[in-house]
């Protein structure tokens, strides 16, 4: 614990504005009693730190302690990306996962409630051993339920050595259809909330410019990856951005004050 908060600020000093706190199973994070969300709010009280992030997290280790922290640390930025793997309980059991579609639902729930700007992402295996048309169908309806701004899915690949690669495995063509299936949906929600950015305004660490250096890139706190267009140094600045177009994976915009000029 210590020595990630020596580290921390360290960083800090050398200019560091944005931290990521980085694990297999981050919010199982245990070290002399102290839990995820005593580093986070150790970690909130840092002068001249901007932005906590952590991932990735695992929905059986979401405690009440470090939900609140949602709440309670400014710096923590209102984007979660919290597996689920499957919207089935049938399926989460055979892949032991440990939690249930309700027990997740109000995890969401309680984070909305803790703080109302709060984003998600997510991961999903499509066509695990045993999966049938209706635990697929419950994939799709939690999908449209969270309104996941990020979603990654794949179809199941097994692994040797694991009790899930002894299973029969669903035919390849009928895998495939159903993670088409579920990537259109999950593109339509993206497409659809991007396209909610347009006019408005956002506020975006800028990291680098551009190979051809005629760009700044950066990221917001929904962590969306934004091009900036602008004549000023922005690097290493939390700058508003007015959002003027977008890509499926990227927002475009300027900066308020160059759009003021160049009227």
């Amino acid at each position: 614990f210590s020595e990630i908060l020596k580290e921390a600020k360290d960083l800090v000093s050398n200019g560091v504005k944005e931290i990521n706190l980085l694990g297999q199973n981050v919010n199982a994070y245990r070290n002399n009693y102290k839990k995820l969300s005593d580093l986070i709010y150790s970690l909130d009280k840092i002068a001249g730190l901007e932005r906590i992030r952590y991932t990735t997290s695992h929905p059986k280790d979401m405690t009440k302690d470090l939900i609140q922290a949602h709440g309670d640390c400014k710096k923590l930025m209102p984007y979660l990306h919290l597996p689920l793997q499957s919207g089935s309980n049938e399926i989460l059991k055979e892949m032991n996962r440990k939690h249930t579609i309700d027990e997740y639902f109000n995890t969401i729930e309680l984070l909305k409630d803790i703080n109302p700007q709060i984003k998600f992402g997510s991961d999903f295996i499509i066509a695990y051993p045993k999966e049938t048309k209706i635990d697929f169908d419950k994939s799709l309806e939690i999908l449209n339920k969270v309104k996941f701004i990020n979603s990654f899915s794949f179809i199941y690949s097994p692994r040797p050595g694991t009790p899930a690669s002894l299973k029969s495995e669903i035919d390849y063509s009928e895998a495939k259809k159903r993670l088409m299936i579920f990537q259109s949906e999950a593109n339509k929600i993206k497409i659809d909330y991007k396209s909610s950015l347009v006019n408005k305004t956002t506020k975006v660490l800028v990291e680098n410019k551009s190979k051809d250096r005629k760009y700044y890139f950066g990221r917001d706190e929904f962590n969306n990856s934004v091009i900036i267009k602008s004549e000023k140094d922005l690097i290493g600045k939390i700058q508003d951005i007015n959002i003027t177009n977008f890509n499926q994976n990227t927002l475009f915009g300027t900066v308020p004050e160059d759009k003021k000029n160049a009227a």
